[in-house]
Parts: C-alpha cells; structure tokens; sequence
C-alpha cells in the first residue's frame, strides 16, 4: 500500500538502469496492475522480470541466479492470459515475496529459539525482521525474501540435526543468490566442532574407530555437502558457458528488434549470436558471474573507495556500525571462546549450563558469519547494498537489536521477555497481551511508549523504520537508494 501511494504522488528518477522496452499492447487490467505494483518493478527487478519472461538473452543478466526467475514463470502461468507477461510476472513476485517474507520470519523465530534458547529474543528478532531495514527488497520483486528462508530454514534445520534436509535448502540458496556459497562454512564448522568435541570427552565413537579413519570420514561428509551446495551455483555457470561461448545459433534472428537495438546501443552482449565470445569464455575457469560484476558493475577490492561515493557510505554506514558493535559485544564477552574458535569444551557445557542469548557459545558460527559478509561487503562490493545483503542473510542483523533492547530498555523488562540479566525490577505484563501465554507484539508497545523509551531504543528503532520507510519511497521511484 506504501509503495502503491508513494508511486502515485512521487514522479520517477530518469535512472540510468536496465531498463527494457514493454512490447505488446497493455489493457486496462496491466495498467491497473503497474498503478498498483509498479513500484515493486525497479532497479534488479527489472532483470529478474526480464529473465523470467525472456531468459538469459542478454550476458549481464546471467549475474542474478535463475532460482527465482524460474519461480516466477512456473507462477505466471496461474493467471488469466489477458494479462501481459510483465504483469503477470510481477503479480507473482509481489505475492510470492509476500509468502516468503513470513516464511522467513517463522524461520528466523526457529532458529532463534534453538540458537539463542531465549523464547522472548527470538521473538523479538523475528518481529525486528518484519520492519527489517531491506524491508522494500523482501517485497519488491528481488530473491532477497526466498534467499532470507532458505538460508534461516537450513541454518535452523542444521541446528535440529537434519543435516541432509538443511543441505538441500543450503544448496536451493545457492541457485537464488551467489553469497549462498559462503554457507558451507556452516556445514564445515558443524562437522568439525563435533569431531574435536568427540575428541575431548573421549567418546566410545572415537576409541572404537581408528583416528585417521573418522578423520576421513568427517572429510568426506563435509566435502560431498559442500559440493551438492556449489552444484547449482557451478551448473549455472556451465549454462551460461554453452549458451555464450558455444557457437552461434543464429539467435538474434528470433530476438524481437527493440531489444536488438537496446543490446546495440547499451552495448550488450546477446546469447547466440555470432562473433568474437567473450573474454571470459578462454579462462581456465569461466566463471560468468565474477566477470560481469568485474566488467559491468566494476566491483572489486576497494575499488569502490573514492570521495564521489561518500553518500554511499554514509547510507552503509548504520548497519556497517551495528555489525561492527555485534562483533565486538560477541568478542569481549567470549575472548577465549573465540580464540579457540569455539572448539573448545567450555566449563558452563561441562556443567551442562551453557550461557544463553546472542553472547552465548552457540551464536558463535553466526557472529563469524556476518562479521565476514560485513568485511567482504564493505571492502569488495557496492558498499550502499551492504543493507540488504547482511538483512538477507545474516539472523545477527536482528539478534543483535533485539539483544541491546532487551538488556537496556526497562520497558521490556516484563514477564515472558527472558531477561535474566538486569536485575532490574519487572514491569507488569502489558494490557495488550491476549491472553496467557500469547506475547504481545514488543515493537509496537516501545512505539506506542516512544518518549518514554531509552535513546538506545529510539536510535535502533529509528534505523530500523526509516530505512523501511524511506526504501519505500526511494526505491520504488527508481532514486538511489541500498
């Protein structure tokens, strides 16, 4: 509905994106639809819409992953023919990205409470998440929503023990974003705390099997998770591969010509057809990906430091801080834990109470996880979208806040919010729970108490809203935005 009335009242940037031009007659019914969605068409969605009507045509596009795409063309076809391919496309990401929001966030509550063992900050982050500053990427036709639950449904299912379960989600992740290929780290840190567990308490498991040989195995269980997650991110390669550096197939003869004559006058190579193949069809290891965001997008290490992108760094700079405060927090708290790269059996697990919530030993793979996206994003990448890829993909980027609120703003020191820590008195449990056992949405009772709650408080709600409201409005009018 936001991003409906601000399109409406808020004429569109003239941007320089990739921008394809709309073939075919629109009725009414489309252009009620683009009123409507409109807004949830900008930026990469343009490709991601493109690709799902149109395939791989142009070699740019092969830098968004076809998992989503896909899915939006298997949906299409659920509505009336009447509607353009666009519109119907768009109808489908808008719906599918409302789903999978929900999904994500029922995902992330999962695998709070199994992380953090702390029902009331799970709960928390999982509402932090539905006002998640990437807000307008979850719903906008982006694979930020479908990446969001696959990722948090395998990093839970993993924490559950169903480890094959969780590899396929983590592989799926990977055929909807690059980044999905950092998650075998997770895989690889389970199988190896394990093993080194195994290894200090003396388990029967380890007496009865020669050491070399559980060594091999633990090896070749990781190894063989590890490559079914990189198989569809690799199978798209070797796709791309046939489709732009096999021999032309005289494609371009099927290629309507308003998109022939976008190709020649942006520059854009077309799949198919005959002439010199691209550069990166010679290398030992053509890898599309890394080239078109080398090539296009000239992203690499610190190429993005110069004094014209300091707006862009400013815009980066709330949830370059947060996650830079999270991994401090988590570091001066486990100084020793964390030298020994969480392997180490712990005297609190030995007394079989480990210490819960976000600085607790188990939060400790996610803490590395985010904390290397951060560094990576912000040194590699077009540090601006450092928002919606830590949003994304990381549960820190909402265990965190939740953490600080809980522990600092006397209003949720309350009954049910697992705050055993402050010492505090408890305030009495707010008139707008329901009923016993039904917690009461804590973001709107700091909200409706806004003057009342801490400055703390204010600084991540407000980061939190404005980046959700302000994406909205920027984003969905094709202005710069994260």
């Amino acid at each position: 509905v936001f991003q409906a009335v601000f399109n409406l009242l808020i004429p569109d940037h003239a941007a320089d994106a990739f921008s394809p031009p709309r073939l075919g007659s629109p009725g009414p019914w489309d252009a009620l639809l683009e009123r409507l969605l409109g807004g949830l068409g900008r930026w990469d969605a343009e490709h991601f819409l493109f690709i799902a009507e149109r395939g791989y045509l142009f070699e740019h596009n092969c830098a968004f992953l076809p998992l989503f795409p896909l899915s939006l063309r298997a949906l299409a076809g659920l509505w009336p023919p009447q509607l353009q391919p666009r519109s119907r496309l768009l109808l489908s990401a808008a719906l599918l990205n409302a789903l999978l929001a929900v999904l994500a966030a029922a995902a992330l509550l999962g695998l709070g409470r199994a992380v953090l063992r702390r029902r009331g900050e799970a709960f928390l982050a999982a509402l932090l998440f539905s006002i998640s500053p990437a807000g307008v990427f979850m719903a906008a036709a982006y694979s930020e929503s479908m990446f969001a639950f696959l990722a948090f449904s395998a990093m839970w299912q993993l924490e559950k023990g169903q480890s094959w379960l969780s590899g396929l989600l983590f592989s799926l992740a990977s055929g909807a974003r690059a980044n999905g290929l950092i998650n075998a780290g997770f895989f690889l840190y389970s199988r190896g705390k394990r093993f080194a567990l195994q290894l200090q308490v003396g388990s029967a498991s380890v007496r009865k099997l020669p050491l070399m040989k559980q060594a091999l195995s633990l090896a070749s269980s990781a190894a063989l998770m590890c490559a079914g997650i990189s198989l569809p991110f690799a199978l798209f390669q070797y796709y791309a591969y046939v489709r732009f550096c096999g021999p032309g197939t005289g494609l371009d003869q099927t290629v309507p010509e308003p998109l022939l004559q976008l190709a020649r006058d942006r520059g854009y190579r077309v799949a198919g057809m005959d002439g010199a193949k691209p550069p990166w069809c010679s290398q030992r290891f053509p890898v599309v990906y890394s080239y078109i965001q080398d090539t296009y997008w000239n992203v690499g290490f610190l190429r993005y430091f110069e004094l014209r992108q300091i707006p862009n760094f400013l815009l980066a700079l709330p949830v370059t801080l947060l996650g830079s405060w999270a991994a401090w927090t988590y570091v001066s708290t486990n100084p020793w834990h964390c030298l020994t790269l969480g392997l180490e059996r712990s005297k609190s697990v030995e007394k079989g109470k480990p210490r819960d919530g976000f600085c607790g030993p188990a939060a400790f793979v996610y803490m590395v996880h985010a904390t290397a996206l951060l560094a990576f994003g912000f040194s590699c990448m077009h540090v601006q979208v450092l928002t919606r890829f830590l949003g994304s993909s990381s549960p820190i980027l909402y265990w965190f806040p939740a953490h600080l609120l809980l522990e600092h703003e006397p209003l949720l020191w309350s009954a049910g919010t697992d705050n055993p820590t402050s010492g505090k008195p408890l305030l009495s449990k707010s008139p707008s729970s329901r009923g016993k056992g039904t917690p009461d949405n804590l973001v709107v009772r700091l909200l409706l108490n806004w003057r009342s709650i801490t400055p703390l408080s204010k600084s991540i709600l407000g980061f939190f809203l404005c980046y959700w409201l302000l994406g909205l409005i920027l984003h969905c009018n094709f202005f710069p935005w994260t």
